[in-house]
């Protein structure tokens, strides 16, 4: 993808704790972390981190500009007015642009240049400062492509924590100025942010004593606040259906202790037990979501090494998200447990999916009985029990609705939706691989609570053309790799011959660009709708 395809891109950092003196030493505030991964090989081996990563790729190749805008505690003057050509406005103020280094770095145009915003070099440090520096930033953004009789479909936005929740108070800031936010800001990527505040501030005040500092930072602190609906005003300035919220479901990689103390002991109060943990250390996965937004989760904790910010998951799931060419919707039709319940005490069903895609060994989506975050519990062997309804759980504030959302993505069973891209697959068509597992525990206590009914894993290859879409399911990857492709007509073949059961020809729904497939095992049996539709050449659908 060239750069010229690509929005400007912006990072935002998390909450930087009490102390921001090394935050504002750190050039791209934790961006440029990266992870080893010495169990894989080749591309899958090292990743640089998000801001080296997204410079070198080959797909997405971004330009830093990082040193085109300083950011300053009070207000700096305007370089006199020279032959660059830039709006004097932007060269002004507590967020202004360098004039020189803009010329230099902007010469190609904004398109598919990265921006890293330092909000802590701004002053006071209030939740409303850091939005305004924020809304300033698009601002200077926008009018470097007009100075350049450039094209502006607005800028991506990737925050981590609180970056987030920065990120809402700059759509309040351009939306109450009267601005079309919706023009000015394409889509963002939430990873770990509390949009519901933080669970274990529902906590006694005498907690804040053992914790030193916590309640120092106030006005950030405030913003965690579990008892606030604040969450539900971002629906009416930007639409939620293009802010994917990224969940972390590693509780016990985090480092900070305390936090994970905190997170079982408000577990305690919601569901009456301390045996559940289900946050990335810090942020519950139900406070990491938001009504009306897609979601999807990753088993990395909060922060530190291979977490939500430092992991290649967080980049891969970003980058398709914001520049991918088809959406994939993924939903449970029909499902039958025919064995693996307790003849004593009482069986509870899980359902859980994890989604890679075809020649990145990383997970999109992630769900299992470790990350407890599997969909139920189900006592219907047709898993059809009604579940809590998602949107309407994550309405309420967090302090109010516990923490009962491994609940169903959508209406009709919707397991998963996601992002793929054809750009980034060989032959062209998009192909992601399914592991699904069905385990079973006994609610009383008295049979085991690890079981597993089922486990296994297939492929899903969309043949794009030409014609009209195809999907295949394979239940290997023999067709899929280099040694023996495998083009429509030869799927086809091998499809017709039911006795191989290698590639299984999904059926049309009925319903547009939908098709239904079959699982079966010894014990679990289901029938999968999955929807692939192309997205829009703007990416709003």
């Amino acid at each position: 993808m060239r750069q010229c395809d690509l929005r400007p891109l912006i990072l935002v950092r998390g909450f930087g704790g009490l102390d921001v003196g090394d935050v504002q030493a750190s050039g791209y505030q934790g961006f440029n972390d990266g992870t080893v991964y010495p169990e894989r090989r080749g591309d899958n081996y090292i990743y640089e981190g998000f801001v080296l990563r997204a410079i070198k790729a080959d797909c997405y190749s971004y330009r830093d500009a990082t040193n085109v805008v300083g950011y300053y505690p009070e207000e700096v003057s305007a370089v006199p007015p020279d032959a660059f050509g830039f709006d004097a406005s932007i060269l002004e103020g507590t967020v202004a642009m360098d004039p020189t280094v803009g010329a230099r770095v902007l010469q190609g145009g904004v398109a598919g240049t990265m921006w890293v915003y330092r909000y802590y070099d701004l002053r006071p440090r209030t939740m409303q400062r850091y939005g305004a520096g924020l809304a300033r930033l698009i601002d200077i953004i926008a009018k470097c492509a007009a100075s350049r009789g450039e094209q502006f479909g607005g800028v991506d936005i990737v925050a981590h924590s609180m970056g987030g929740l920065v990120v809402n108070a700059a759509l309040k800031n351009m939306a109450e100025a009267g601005l079309e936010v919706g023009g000015l800001v394409h889509r963002i990527v939430t990873l770990g942010t509390p949009h519901r505040g933080i669970a274990f501030d529902l906590l006694p005040r005498w907690l804040g004593d053992v914790v030193p500092g916590i309640r120092d930072a106030a006005n950030e602190i405030a913003a965690f606040d579990p008892h606030s609906t604040a969450f539900l005003d971002v629906a009416s300035w930007f639409d939620p259906q293009r802010i994917l919220t990224v969940v972390g479901t590693d509780s016990r990689s985090y480092g900070v202790r305390i936090a994970s103390l905190g997170n079982r002991l408000a577990s305690l109060f919601d569901e009456g037990s301390l045996v559940n943990n289900r946050s990335d250390g810090l942020v519950k996965q139900s406070s990491a979501q938001r009504p009306g937004s897609p979601r999807t989760f990753v088993h990395k904790c909060h922060g530190g090494h291979d977490s939500l910010v430092t992991s290649r998951e967080a980049y891969e799931i970003a980058m398709r998200f914001f520049h991918g060419t088809h959406r994939v919707s993924l939903w449970l039709d029909e499902a039958d447990v025919s064995r693996g319940g307790d003849n004593i005490g009482q069986s509870e069903f899980y359902l859980g999916v994890s989604i890679k895609p075809l020649y990145v060994d990383f997970e999109l989506f992630h769900q299992s009985a470790e990350a407890e975050n599997c969909y139920g519990p189900f006592h219907d062997r047709h898993l059809d029990d009604p579940l809590p309804d998602l949107d309407t759980e994550l309405r309420r504030p967090l302090a109010a609705s516990g923490d009962r959302t491994n609940v169903w993505a959508g209406p009709d069973r919707l397991v998963w939706q996601g992002w793929l891209d054809a750009h980034l697959a060989a032959s062209g068509d998009p192909v992601f691989r399914i592991d699904i597992y069905v385990g079973e525990r006994d609610a009383f206590g008295i049979g085991f609570s690890d079981n597993v009914v089922f486990r296994k894993q297939y492929y899903v290859q969309a043949v794009l053309g030409p014609g009209p879409m195809k999907l295949y399911v394979h239940s290997g990857e023999r067709f899929l790799g280099s040694k023996e492709p495998a083009g429509a007509a030869e799927l086809e073949r091998i499809a017709e011959d039911s006795a191989t059961a290698l590639v299984q020809r999904a059926q049309p729904s009925g319903r547009a660009d939908e098709w239904t497939f079959r699982t079966q095992g010894a014990a679990f049996a289901a029938t999968w709708r999955v929807a692939m539709t192309a997205e829009p050449s703007d990416g709003n659908s």
